[in-house]
């Protein structure tokens, strides 16, 4: 296996694919600086945070598996990728922060291995889909009469920040289902708190997990990996799950098939609302001349004995100043005609004031809304970057309240701000007022998304010494530092909760498993561990194949949780893809209430849920050393 790149994906992913899937890994580091020479001191750090990422993540018997192999190059050059040994290798993995740069390296090695298993990180989900078919076809081309089906090669492209979206907004507001949504396919899991005393609970379609926590500590074990506490038990069986009192469950509890989001979902701009043009003062007096108006054209008509129409229209008439002079008429008359030129004075500056307002708001349209004064219950998000952006995004989707903080104004996420019309404020969150702005004192939950740890460390701080009881969820990249703050959190509040959410942890499982294929659908996130779930041709998995479905689950490894009923030659290549033709609607045929009894044939085709390292022995890269119940399937890192 191949992995490009520098950052915390590129080191977790290499310590997942060593120590998980046991595979020799070579891990490609470009240059950090401007002079076009690689940086060994920079290239030296990284392979000792992979290092330090494979003995936290090294669970599994037998040891945590060959270091990887580093190549420093200045630029990810076809020479470069042929001395990594792209011709030779099974996967690449190409995940720098610069789609520029994956999208030309991902051609190049094409050209060099057709067979190659690619993955790319790409935050353009659109130009993804058409790299994937381009790469896909290309593939298919190279190798002339053979049988696309036959070619272990498929292009897979994928977004750390899609992967941790639902997962980080999820942690923002309680009872939020967990989600995985691979394009076409939605798998839905919710956190359930423990049952009271005589209740019982609703398992779902199934259990997924028990949680660390318990009636008595609703946070459970999540923010300490060394405090010693029990953690979440992934995949238990029947007896596992009834013996479990008090502690809260992950079930499975809905499963949809959605197609692409409409330009007019809820994500499409809104229009501009009429009452947002004026101000609230200007509509009131404008609301009081048109009652005044009325007003003496009645009284025009009681008087003068005139038609009401003929009345009204005198009225406008002295309103305007265009009427002669009541010279010679009745008192009445003479005193109404005064009363309307005063009036016609009076609107005059409100209706200049209503033109200035109104081409203002016109002009400032595209500004950044204010928090709204009397908003509460709202999420205060820190950061529009990359991940802040499609959390964003996702909140939305829900309906949840959003004020966002961000310090830099060209930030990505401003313009889907601006076009959702999410209150935003402008500043930083480390200095007075920025916070108070965002009505952080009447929040719900607070989400520190930024890129440093000392920030959203600050952010959560002050907001918790404002609402003690306020629900946050921190970004933190560095494990011993996030354990210290949770413990310290948590004794200071505990009746408040408390998270911490790693993007690069949640992003390398999927990432890891999309290397050994196609067939990983997405992962989701219990506590500090991953469920993945994976659709798998039964034929060639003696774990599956004859068994019944009650006989091939094994606890803490993996289950079956659904099965394919489309015939093999009319199945989507890709539960993941979405049609984009004709098709689009049609069932896949996936069917979740499959019979205990039912035996697997080599023709099936299921959907598992697995722990990384069941997953692992599925796919034959790991020797069958875990037994039946093997400990939780534990990840520490927090971003």
């Amino acid at each position: 296996m191949i992995v490009c790149g520098d950052d915390a994906l590129a080191e977790r992913l290499a310590a997942e694919l060593t120590t998980v899937y046991r595979k020799r890994v070579t891990l490609v580091v470009p240059a950090s600086n401007g002079t076009g020479t690689a940086n060994p001191t920079r290239a030296s750090a990284l392979l000792g945070r992979v290092q330090d990422a494979m003995s936290r993540t090294a669970d599994t018997p037998g040891g945590s598996g060959q270091a990887p192999r580093m190549l420093e190059a200045p630029e990810l050059t076809e020479a470069v990728l042929a001395e990594a040994g792209v011709r030779e290798a099974a996967a690449l993995a190409l995940v720098h922060d610069d789609d520029a740069v994956n999208i030309h390296a991902a051609l190049a090695a094409r050209r060099l291995n057709p067979r190659l298993r690619l993955v790319i990180r790409l935050y353009n989900r659109k130009l993804g889909q058409h790299l994937e078919e381009l790469l896909d076809q290309a593939a298919a081309l190279a190798v002339p009469g053979l049988n696309p089906d036959a070619l272990d090669t498929s292009t897979t492209v994928l977004s750390d920040a899609d992967t941790a979206a639902p997962a980080l907004a999820a942690t923002a507001v309680a009872g939020t289902s967990k989600v995985v949504q691979a394009d076409g396919l939605l798998l839905r899991a919710v956190e359930r708190t423990p049952p009271a005393r005589g209740e019982v609970a609703d398992p779902g379609l199934c259990t997924l997990a028990l949680l660390s926590s318990t009636t008595t500590d609703p946070a459970g074990a999540e923010g300490s990996e060394a405090s010693g506490r029990e953690g979440p038990e992934l995949l238990p069986d029947m007896a596992a799950v009834a013996a479990a009192t008090g502690r809260g469950t992950v079930v499975l509890e809905t499963v949809a098939h959605t197609g692409a989001a409409s330009p007019s979902g809820r994500l499409a701009g809104r229009g501009l609302p009429l009452a947002s043009l004026f101000a609230r003062r200007l509509r009131w007096s404008l609301a009081g001349l048109v009652a005044s108006v009325l007003g003496l054209a009645v009284a025009s008509w009681l008087t003068t004995d005139d038609h009401p129409l003929h009345a009204a229209y005198l009225t406008l008439l002295d309103l305007f100043a265009i009427g002669d002079p009541a010279i010679g008429e009745p008192t009445a008359r003479q005193v109404l005609q005064l009363l309307s030129g005063l009036a016609g004075l009076l609107l005059l500056p409100v209706l200049l004031a209503a033109v200035l307002e109104g081409l203002g708001t016109f002009r400032t349209v595209s500004a950044l809304r204010r928090p709204p004064r009397g908003l509460s219950g709202h999420v205060v998000l820190l950061g529009l970057g990359k991940i802040g952006t499609r959390v964003l995004a996702r909140l939305r989707e829900l309906d949840i309240p959003v004020v966002c903080v961000e310090e830099d104004p060209e930030a990505r996420g401003l313009p889907l701000a601006r076009r959702l019309r999410v209150p935003t404020v402008l500043g930083d969150v480390t200095q007075e007022g920025a916070l108070e702005a965002a009505k952080i004192h009447r929040a719900h939950a607070l989400l520190a998304l930024t890129s440093s740890d000392t920030t959203n460390l600050e952010a959560a701080l002050y907001a918790r010494s404002v609402k003690p009881d306020l629900r946050v969820a921190l970004r933190l990249y560095d494990d011993e530092f996030a354990t210290a703050v949770y413990r310290t959190l948590r004794a200071a509040h505990p009746q408040a909760l408390t998270r911490s959410r790693s993007v690069s942890t949640l992003a390398a499982p999927a990432f890891a498993g999309a290397m050994m294929g196609r067939q990983i659908l997405g992962a989701i996130p219990v506590e500090r561990s991953v469920l993945l779930f994976a659709a798998l041709n039964v034929a060639g998995h003696p774990q599956l194949e004859g068994c019944t479905v009650a006989e091939s689950f094994r606890a803490g490894a993996w289950r079956v949780l659904a099965m394919d009923t489309a015939a093999p030659d009319d199945r989507l290549p890709d539960l993941a893809a979405t049609p984009a033709h004709e098709d689009a609607d049609r069932p896949a045929g996936l069917v979740w209430d499959v019979h205990p009894g039912y035996v697997l044939r080599p023709q099936d085709r299921v959907v598992v849920a697995a722990t990384r390292q069941g997953l692992a022995e599925l796919l034959g890269r790991q020797p069958q050393s875990g037994a039946q119940g093997a400990g939780p399937d534990r990840t520490v890192g927090t971003d």
